[in-house]
């Protein structure tokens, strides 16, 4: 409704005659309602086109700032007080899932983390459900790789597939180096626990996984994009209906307080930090120039927005759409 300068007075009379109205009338006083505690489920939808993407929130991580090699503490320091932000240790960061439905086919990007990082996590399945999204109509799950909070979600606590009749497509990079005996056999006491929640994770879907490039249709409306650094076959995907884009890009940023405006500022799980900064830049570049709409799985929560220069580049969350 577009509201103008007489619409804007006669709401107003309107309103005042009915506020009135309801005091005269109103009865008794009741005690205040208990406390939640808690959020609601977080979902947010956007049109991709003809495309619907929900947003779901999985829950959040909190990662030192040790976790970031490069980063000076009198800049994070700085950083953190522009924005905010408690100077302090932790950088608190979203994990997001995208839904992604084309009227043909229902595919999911990443599933969160379960409850395999802590307690802040697994709250996807809320989210479906409030979204009115079932696990078992969905076709396809992608995964931008292989780290727990990506992948935890897409089996149960007792390692059953949690969406059963979907296929699950992931880059054959990172499914062959994290499916590898050899390769957890082989990896430090410390990093072990990540191979065996990806292989826990990939199990399940053994017999349905598609192993796909850098770039690929997924399905009709996605292809993917190779973004490599992060993980051996990090990849992002692009939801594409006419003239309109997203990129859901995974992992390209943590900490989009430090990395946007510090793109060289790599995380210690990235396998190439230098190669994953290149890929940050690159990423961030062609966001900008195109005015590209982007979703990231650490964004602020819905994880949508765009990527503009200013002292570095910035994040521009997209605003909130009242409709599709």
């Amino acid at each position: 409704m577009l509201m103008r300068r007489r619409q804007f007075l006669q709401a107003g009379v309107a309103a005042s005659a009915a506020l009135a109205g309801t005091v005269m009338g109103a009865g008794p006083i009741l005690a205040a309602q208990p406390k939640a505690g808690r959020q609601v489920p977080g979902i947010y939808r956007i049109a991709v086109g003809d495309i619907e993407v929900t947003a779901v929130l999985d829950g959040y991580i909190d990662l030192g700032v040790d976790l970031f090699p490069d980063a000076k503490a009198d800049e994070v320091a700085k950083l953190q007080q522009a924005n905010f932000v408690p100077v302090g240790d932790m950088l608190r960061a979203s994990v997001n899932c995208f839904v992604v439905n084309t009227g043909d086919k229902l595919a999911i990007v990443d599933a969160g983390g379960r409850n395999l990082l802590g307690p802040s996590m697994g709250d996807m399945p809320a989210g479906l459900a409030a979204a009115g999204i079932d696990p078992a109509a969905v076709d396809v799950v992608i995964a931008t790789h292989m780290h727990p909070d990506h992948i935890g979600g897409i089996t149960t606590t007792n390692g059953a597939a949690a969406f059963a009749n979907a296929e699950l497509v992931v880059h054959k990079d990172d499914w062959d180096f994290w499916m590898s005996p050899e390769n957890l056999a082989g990896a430090p006491e410390f990093f072990k626990p990540f191979f065996q929640a990806a292989q826990a994770a990939g199990t399940p879907y053994v017999k349905t996984v598609r192993k796909i490039g850098g770039d690929e249709e997924i399905i009709p409306g996605i292809r993917s994009m190779a973004l490599p650094g992060h993980t051996p076959g990090h990849t992002g995907f692009v939801v594409s209906s006419g003239t309109n884009t997203l990129l859901i890009w995974g992992d390209i940023v943590h900490s989009p307080m430090l990395q946007f405006a510090h793109p060289n500022w790599s995380i210690a799980f990235d396998t190439s930090p230098e190669v994953a900064a290149g890929t940050r830049r690159r990423a961030f570049d062609m966001a900008e120039t195109d005015r590209l709409l982007v979703a990231g799985m650490h964004l602020p929560f819905p994880g949508i927005g765009y990527v503009m220069r200013g002292g570095g580049f910035k994040f521009v969350p997209a605003e909130w759409r009242y409709g599709l």
